[in-house]
């Protein structure tokens, strides 16, 4: 009854009928397979529960081991750090004690080097004091200069101001160089013209005029002219009063046998006689034409000290005649001493003679002597050799030097 139900189809799968112990015997062997899936599964999950306890147990002895060397590295480290502490220490202490020698040399050195400087700066305070005053000095000294130039051309810009700026200059250096009486300011020629200053030359010669009066405002124009226009006309204005100024010296103070054949004409400024050298060479030949001679202060001075050496020639030849007289008297002089060396050197000659004359009397008897020292004498006290000769040269010799004394007192008297 039981085995009939077992035998039968329970379902289908698809065209194959499935009976029921079919059923059974799938589902025991699915529950068998469910069963090693799951022992499998639970193994699979002990096992590895056991190796993630053993990979926790290997972590925990690595962590341990390395807590264990960290320890022992931290102990090193703590030994490495005292040891470090030590050290630094002890390097702080030479340290801090080198930093106080060090601040203590270098506060010593700028001490000292602060004091040479404010030595050094009080020094220099000092000179620049010096300095400040010297060029308060100056300054008032360039005030002055700046005031006198001004007055300066005050006195150019007026042409009678002008004129007396040039004599003053003018006579400056003629009354330095020449003595007095050889020049003469503003004297009177025989054709009533009256030169600013005229120098006399020696031995009657003609004297030499100058004349100061330069047109020096014509010259200002030409400065103070602007423009090429204003300049051109400026200059032939200036060429024209020179020329006018010119003609005026060679008619007024070139007289025949009172003056020389040249004039000069003073100019009172180096740079305008430059300038008229250099730019106005007509001016230059006209003046050489009509002997007028342009002259600078320079040139002027030299030309007074030229004037001056031949002055000095003319008296040096005006004494030439008290210096010939003197000069025959010491010739006399020189003669009567030569005479009277003379007759001395006579006397001189004389007693020389009788000198020697008196030398060889006395080496008569010296020798005289001599013989007389050797002779021999007998038993009874004789002489052996006679010297008859020896009275006679002693009574010569006395004859002499009693002249000899006679002609001394002679030449005495």
């Amino acid at each position: 009854m039981n085995a009939a139900p077992l035998s039968e189809p329970v379902f289908h799968i698809g065209t194959a009928a499935v009976t029921l112990a079919q059923a059974i015997m799938g589902a025991a062997a699915l529950a068998a397979a469910l069963l090693l899936v799951l022992a499998f599964a639970l193994w699979r999950a002990a096992k590895a529960r056991t190796d993630a306890a053993n990979e926790a147990a290997q972590r925990a002895q690595e962590a341990e081991n390395r807590m264990a060397a960290i320890a022992q590295a931290q102990a090193e480290m703590q030994g490495r750090m005292g040891a470090l502490a030590d050290v630094f220490g002890s390097r702080q202490a030479e340290l801090t004690q080198s930093i106080s020698q060090r601040l203590d040399a270098m506060t010593g050195r700028l001490g000292q080097s602060m004091s040479e400087q404010s030595r050094s700066t009080h020094e220099s305070l000092a000179r620049l004091q010096e300095r400040l005053a010297v060029i308060d000095t100056a300054q008032t000294n360039i005030q002055s200069l700046a005031g006198q130039v001004v007055q300066l051309q005050a006195i150019l810009s007026n042409k009678q101001t002008c004129g007396a700026f040039g004599q003053s200059r003018m006579e400056a250096i003629v009354a330095d160089g020449l003595p007095q009486g050889a020049y003469e300011f503003q004297a009177t020629l025989s054709n009533g013209s009256r030169p600013d200053c005229i120098v006399k030359m020696p031995n009657g010669a003609p004297a030499l005029a100058i004349d100061a009066k330069f047109p020096l405002e014509a010259w200002n124009a030409i400065r103070a002219a602007e423009g090429e226009g204003a300049q051109k006309y400026a200059a032939q204005a200036f060429r024209r009063d020179i020329e006018v100024h010119i003609r005026d010296i060679a008619d007024k103070y070139l007289i025949q046998g009172e003056t020389q054949d040249t004039a000069f004409m003073f100019v009172p400024s180096e740079s305008v006689f430059a300038e008229i050298h250099e730019n106005f060479e007509a001016i230059v030949q006209r003046a050489h034409r009509a002997r007028v001679v342009i002259v600078s202060p320079s040139l002027l001075m030299l030309s007074i000290q030229v004037v001056q050496a031949i002055l000095k020639d003319a008296r040096m030849r005006e004494q030439a005649h008290l210096i010939q007289g003197e000069v025959i008297r010491l010739m006399e002089d020189v003669g009567r001493l030569d005479e009277r060396v003379r007759k001395l050197q006579t006397h001189f000659g004389q007693a020389s003679k009788d000198i020697d004359d008196i030398l060889v009397s006395s080496s008569k008897v010296t020798k005289r002597g001599q013989k007389i020292e050797a002779l021999e004498f007998g038993e009874h006290g004789e002489e052996t050799i006679e010297a008859p000769d020896a009275q006679p040269d002693k009574r010569a010799a006395q004859s002499k030097t009693g002249q000899l004394r006679l002609r001394v007192v002679e030449d005495d008297d």
